[in-house]
């Protein structure tokens, strides 16, 4: 194998190309730890060295940190170690490893993020949200009946009234068109349009 290009990534690493690919990324320093220069060979021994010794270790070190400062999702995760430009069978030995040690648990992170959103957003913009974040809607769906269910009353019927009392809605007053812009702002905001007309007959009925 053959060192075939060195390109700085910024002060402190460099990209190391062999036989013409992308290879991994070092720290300056590392390059004459290794012996790493353009058009030097590389032995098997020396590669799997910066491979298992060096960033299998690194990319570890780098998902722990993250996890320190705040939670992730796996695919989260998956994509911040990737901005390291990890080999992707590196990243999956780091996934695992936090994993394996309950650092990194999606099912945890949703019930923490349903938990807090849950007074506050419409079930469906909650499963956008963590869809978004990599979690399926199908691993998704048995946890919000879980968490919901353990809820006093209608979630998200007590949500839409509060949004109403905070648009001053009044059935008395509030002309057909101002209502339809009402119930589209809900409706963008995530909420089925069966529990928007339940909680505006809260007021006829009141």
């Amino acid at each position: 194998m053959t060192i075939t290009d060195i390109v700085e990534l910024d002060k402190k690493r460099n990209k190391i190309f062999i036989d013409g690919e992308f290879a991994f990324v070092l720290y300056k320093g590392e390059l004459k730890d290794f012996g790493i220069k353009t058009g030097a060979q590389i032995s098997d021994a020396t590669y799997k060295e910066i491979v298992e010794g060096v960033l299998y270790k690194r990319c570890k070190l780098r998902a722990m940190n993250l996890l320190q400062k705040k939670d992730y999702t796996v695919k989260q995760l998956r994509d911040k170690l990737a901005e390291g430009l990890y080999a992707p069978d590196i990243i999956d030995d780091a996934i695992g490893y936090v994993k394996m040690y309950k650092y990194l648990d999606d099912d945890r992170y949703a019930r923490d993020y349903i938990t807090y959103h849950m007074s506050t957003r419409s079930k469906n913009r909650i499963i956008q949200d963590l869809m978004k974040k990599g979690i399926s809607k199908e691993d998704l769906l048995p946890i919000m009946e879980e968490l919901y269910s353990e809820e006093s009353g209608d979630v998200e019927l007590e949500q839409v009234r509060a949004l109403l009392d905070k648009k001053h809605y009044d059935p008395d007053t509030t002309d057909f068109k101002e209502k339809q812009k009402i119930m589209a702002f809900l409706v963008r905001r995530g909420f089925q349009m069966s529990t928007i007309r339940k909680a505006m007959d809260c007021y006829d009925e009141a």
